[in-house]
Parts: structure tokens; sequence; C-alpha cells
């Protein structure tokens, strides 16, 4: 599996506009990005530091998966996103080591990227997500 870096680290918060002040203010000559993908039932704020991102995720959906991560906890760390160069070849290679996906293929999500999710018990504890942009 080719990893290229950390693509970003997400952060799930209540509110994008009243929870992202703190992130408005160290990131205020940041590039930063809007985004909604209807089909996650979520909201991106992504700034984009040139060395990495933090997404800030924000529910929009009372049954999203980020708004039952919520439910137990103001805000916090969500995933790690981990660039891949071929995401179709890395996925194969951990299903061959048993390593557990959320969704069986990969999805397009903020940025029209390709993502997909690995499942935490795989992990450890914390959810990863693979991207190739």
């Amino acid at each position: 599996m080719d990893i290229l870096g950390v693509e970003h680290i997400g952060i799930a918060i209540k509110n994008i506009k009243n929870s992202g002040s703190f992130w408005e203010l160290i990131f205020r000559n940041i590039d930063q990005k809007i985004e909604i993908i209807k089909d996650q039932d979520v909201k991106t704020k992504i700034f984009d530091t040139g060395n990495g991102k933090i997404e800030l995720l924000e529910s929009i959906n009372d049954d999203s998966s980020i708004k039952r991560f919520l439910k137990k906890r103001e805000s916090a760390l969500h995933h790690i996103s981990i660039e891949v160069k071929n995401i179709e070849e890395s996925i194969k290679e951990l299903k061959e080591e048993n390593i557990v996906f959320i969704t069986e293929n990969w999805s397009i999500g903020a940025e029209g990227y390709k993502i997909i999710f690995i499942h935490p018990k795989s992990t450890g504890g914390i959810l990863v997500e693979l991207t190739e942009k």
C-alpha cells in the first residue's frame, strides 16, 4: 500500500458556526471551504494548511453517524484520514490482512475524493479513512 501522508484530521462538532470559533481564530489566514455531502448526512468545513487539513464535521440529519457520535461527547476527534496512491489496491491489500471496513466499497467524499472507512475494531479504536485524490 502506497501511503502518501496524512490527508486530514476530522473533528466532529455540534455546530460549525458556533463550535468552530477556535478553529476560525487560529486558521483565519488559511484557505477554507464549506461543503455538504448529502449521502453522508454531513456538512464539512475544511481548513487547508498546505501540509494537511483540519475537517470540521456537522450533522445535517438527526439519524446521521455524526449525530450519534456526538451524543456521547461535546466535540471530539472523529477520524484520521490517510492519503493513499490507489484506494482499490489498498482496500484489497488490507482485506487480505483481515482488516474490516465500514462499507464494502469506496465512495465519493468531501472535495470529490474517493474514500472508505476502516472499522475501529481493526485499528485499536480509532476510525481511519483512506483517501485517494
